[in-house]
């Protein structure tokens, strides 16, 4: 079995898929983990909106200005979206269940990237939000957080090397100010 740790080290953005379409099996693994991920009180603000359809892929992909072109060839986006009545944490709770599908594709040797729509703008300075809700009839009251692109990997990348990570960012009982030359 793997450790948890080496799945982490895998685990990269991947922005180039192969045209192979995902299994109904594969999306049932993927929203399976979505569905259990914790929330704030259980309170389980997010609802999820898969699409596969290539237009909408492509129009999606366009949503903000940079950062999504991938939307377009990948297998699976899933639009991660919340209701802010159910949650105060709602973009914590969003965020975790977005780890979760990620982590659980590269345990299936899928690929994934996020691509934020929250705070972003298209080329014309609109709301990648605003965009999202109109191209997926998505309700007002609902908040979009981000996409998460998923395909098949037409690209390997190396796992995360251990020798890059920044002790220097981990502070014992308090906050320390360590200088670096």
């Amino acid at each position: 079995m793997e450790k948890f740790i080496d799945l982490v080290k895998k685990r990269r953005s991947i922005r180039k898929f192969t045209g192979k379409l995902l299994t109904p099996g594969e999306v049932e693994i993927l929203m399976k983990a979505a569905l259990m991920a914790p929330s704030s009180k259980s309170s389980t603000p997010w609802q999820f909106v898969l699409v596969e359809n290539k237009e909408t892929l492509q129009k999606i992909s366009q949503a903000k200005a940079h950062g999504g072109a991938m939307i377009a060839d990948c297998a699976l986006a899933i639009v991660i979206v919340a209701d802010p009545q159910k949650s105060d944490v709602w973009i914590e709770d969003t965020s975790i269940v977005s780890a979760y599908i990620q982590l659980q594709a590269e345990d299936m040797g899928l690929g994934s990237c996020w691509v934020q729509m929250r705070n972003r703008t298209d080329a014309n300075g609109n709301s990648a939000e605003q965009n999202i809700r109109d191209i997926l009839n998505i309700p007002y009251q609902l908040e979009v957080l981000a996409v998460i692109a998923i395909g098949h990997k037409e690209q390997e990348k190396k796992p995360f090397d251990e020798e890059n990570l920044q002790w220097e960012k981990i502070h014992i009982e308090q906050y320390s100010s360590i200088e670096t030359k």
